[in-house]
């Protein structure tokens, strides 16, 4: 099932380059993310309380919302700079160097989460890293 999730999220992340590169010309790309955010906040909102998840808010860590919260503040750089990158570059490039964030999680996930890094994937994220200089360039 998990795939079908990644699956769709590669669909929607794709939709996400064509939309945001019509939607950040002539807009200044902060504002543009700001709005894009304050979307996905209702949106995100909406899902918890419509499936009941607002509870489960009690229980969560210390760790959980330091985590969290650090991940969020990734995730909103990251955006800033997807958006300022889609205003200035073609999207045909722009896309494939932020899916360099595969094999960049690929590394960082055997530094720090001690993940085993096989062949296979080690094979893969270099793939992703050459695929992403061939269509760069």
């Amino acid at each position: 099932m998990w795939y079908t999730y990644a699956s769709l999220s590669a669909l929607f992340a794709s939709l996400t380059a064509i939309f945001a590169k019509v939607g950040v010309k002539d807009v200044n790309s902060d504002l543009a993310t700001a709005i894009r955010t304050v979307v996905i906040l209702i949106i995100a909102w909406m899902i918890v309380f419509y499936r009941g998840s607002i509870t489960s808010i009690t229980s969560l860590t210390k760790t959980n919302w330091i985590f969290l919260s650090l991940s969020g503040i990734a995730t909103g750089l990251s955006w800033i700079f997807y958006f300022k990158a889609l205003q200035l570059g073609k999207v045909s490039q722009v896309a494939p160097v932020d899916k360099l964030s595969v094999a960049f999680a690929i590394i960082l996930s055997v530094i720090f989460l001690k993940e085993v890094l096989t062949f296979k994937v080690a094979l893969g994220a270099i793939l992703i890293i050459t695929g992403t200089i061939v269509l760069i360039f």
